[in-house]
Parts: structure tokens; C-alpha cells; sequence
């Protein structure tokens, strides 16, 4: 199954996040299909890019978004 979820980047204490579409069988910080998006939870307010056709049109093709990232995608007007 593929799923659309966040990809933890960053050093130590400062995380930064990508929306990835990856295989649900693949590691968090593992191998990804295709980058959509980023996530920065330490500017005020957090920081949410997301290209929403990428998104939509994986969503489309039967990829389950995560919570998180179904409510990042909300937040950003995607979905």
C-alpha cells in the first residue's frame, strides 16, 4: 500500500519534515517515491508548502494520507 506521510529531517531537537508518497513497508526515513511537500513545526506559525495537484492526484490513485498529514493538507488547502 502506498501512503503519503512525513519524512523526518534535521538535526537533533530542530526536526523538519517532507511529505513524502512512500510504500508502507518502507522505513519513516527511508526509500520514497516522490517528494510532494515540507513541514517546519519550529517557525510561528509552522511553515506548510504543498504542491496540492501532486497530492490530489496521488490520493486519486488510492494513496492513504497518514493523520498528520491528512490534517497538514487541510491546513494547507489540498485536500
Amino acid at each position: 500500500m502506498v501512503k503519503i506521510r512525513l519524512r523526518r529531517m534535521g538535526a537533533k531537537k530542530t526536526p523538519y519534515y517532507r511529505i513524502v508518497v512512500a510504500d508502507s513497508r518502507a522505513p519513516r526515513d527511508g526509500r520514497c517515491i516522490e517528494e510532494i511537500g515540507t513541514y517546519d513545526p519550529l517557525t510561528n506559525p509552522a511553515t506548510i508548502t504543498v504542491d496540492a495537484e501532486k497530492a490530489q492526484s496521488w490520493i486519486k490513485n488510492g494513496a492513504q494520507p497518514t493523520d498528520t498529514v491528512r490534517g497538514l493538507l487541510k491546513k494547507a488547502g489540498a485536500l
